[in-house]
């Protein structure tokens, strides 16, 4: 029987995708629900998975842009029913008695084949073999070098040395060259949009990481034990995002035609580097939701962004996006804009800095954030409020909790 594996829908605005890598050959058999190629849409990469077991028939080629709906290849299950059975048999016509030495032997072949080249005594030979011993098994047991050994080394014949000792890589002029992805190439066409068609501006401040840290610090194990995963930045930043926009609403807006939309929901993109380029998972509706559901969504969106499991839904949509570059070390950077997103705010990396506090010098951990806006739709004035009170919230934490106010001015209802 032959069963037709035709290219699914990625999202409902898709109709054609890219066929980005087959990760097996034409012919090979594969089995049921294995994952057999990787789509390649404007928004994410998906994987193509076999309905059936049996040998596979391409139809199309790796880069080739298919419309949705295309046969991408067939499927042969009886020929796979065929040659697994006869596999079987094989097994099972064959004495468990003679599959033993054979084994052995494979094992002992590659195990030789792998071993490095060691120039070994008669001597040592025989105390080896008569101790059941490889080279390998001598080398992991020698658990320091020492004068002696560097010594030998240096003794020895110059052709033998000239044999492994380590030497400088060759000069080189080769170059590589591969085709941009669809999703690296749609990314490229909306940075360049987005650098001429808006008025971008960034403006920076800085944040006291002291209070933040002091209660992952404090808290960490009680909030594994009690959920399960760790308790990291994001969150924190996320939820305090939400709370300073119910200050300076405007940069939860967008330019819709020639409207400016501003929902009462606060949607926040989470930018994630993958092995195929950056992408932007949503977090919904963060107003309304705790510290640990929000970093339990993170985690869980991360993991399926770079897993390459993530659906065209959770990358669509968003109100305002996040970046960390100081996960890669990055101290300060102007992000770009995700449109048709009005701002987006840049993480950096946490740094020990002498900063002044009550008159005096002291060292405190502190990073740089920025917010790149668009200048056509936020006015400086929010644009540095926004930043001003996502400060005020994360050096002092507990205000997440009654919506950015001090406990004195709820005290007095002010």
């Amino acid at each position: 029987m032959i069963i037709e594996i035709k290219i699914p829908t990625p999202g409902e605005s898709i109709t054609e995708v890219e066929l980005g890598k087959w990760l097996v050959e034409d012919g090979d058999t594969v089995d049921k629900d294995q994952e057999i190629a990787e789509i390649e849409s404007d928004k994410a990469t998906l994987t193509l998975v076999a309905s059936e077991a049996g040998k596979i028939k391409i139809q199309v080629g790796e880069g080739e842009a298919v419309p949705v709906g295309a046969i991408a290849c067939t499927i042969d299950t009886e020929a796979g029913d065929v040659q697994l059975s006869a596999v079987k048999k094989e097994k099972a016509g064959t004495p468990e008695i003679e599959e033993k030495p054979a084994e052995t032997k494979a094992v002992k072949e590659k195990t030789g084949s792998d071993q490095p080249k060691v120039k070994t005594t008669a001597v040592a030979q025989k105390m080896m073999e008569e101790n059941n011993l490889s080279v390998d098994d001598i080398i992991r047991g020698l658990q320091r070098i020492g004068k002696k050994e560097v010594e030998a080394v240096l003794h020895l014949p110059e052709e033998t040395k000239s044999s492994f000792v380590s030497k400088p890589a060759a000069f080189s002029r080769e170059e590589k060259r591969e085709k941009m992805s669809l999703l690296r190439r749609k990314l490229s066409e909306r940075l360049v949009s987005v650098k001429n068609e808006t008025a971008m501006l960034t403006t920076f401040n800085e944040v006291d990481m002291s209070r933040v840290m002091e209660i992952r610090k404090q808290y960490q194990t009680k909030f594994v034990e009690q959920h399960g995963f760790k308790l990291g930045f994001m969150s924190f930043f996320t939820k305090a995002v939400a709370m300073a926009m119910q200050f300076h609403p405007t940069v939860n807006s967008m330019i819709d035609g020639d409207e400016v939309l501003t929902p009462d929901f606060v949607d926040v993109g989470i930018a994630v580097q993958t092995p195929k380029g950056l992408m932007v998972p949503i977090v919904r509706n963060v107003e309304s939701k705790s510290i640990p559901s929000i970093e339990l969504e993170i985690k869980e969106l991360a993991e399926k962004a770079r897993n390459k499991m993530i659906s065209v839904e959770e990358l669509t949509g968003g109100t305002f996006t996040i970046t960390n570059g100081g996960t890669f070390g990055s101290l300060l950077s102007t992000p770009i804009i995700n449109p048709p997103q009005s701002a987006i705010l840049g993480m950096h990396n946490i740094v020990d800095r002498p900063v002044a506090v009550d008159g005096q010098v002291v060292i405190r951990p502190m990073m740089y954030v920025a917010l790149s806006y668009d200048h056509r739709v936020i006015d400086g004035k929010d644009s540095v409020g926004f930043l001003v009170k996502l400060k005020e919230l994360l050096e002092h934490p507990e205000r997440l909790l009654t919506n950015g106010k001090t406990p004195e001015a709820l005290l007095l209802e002010l």
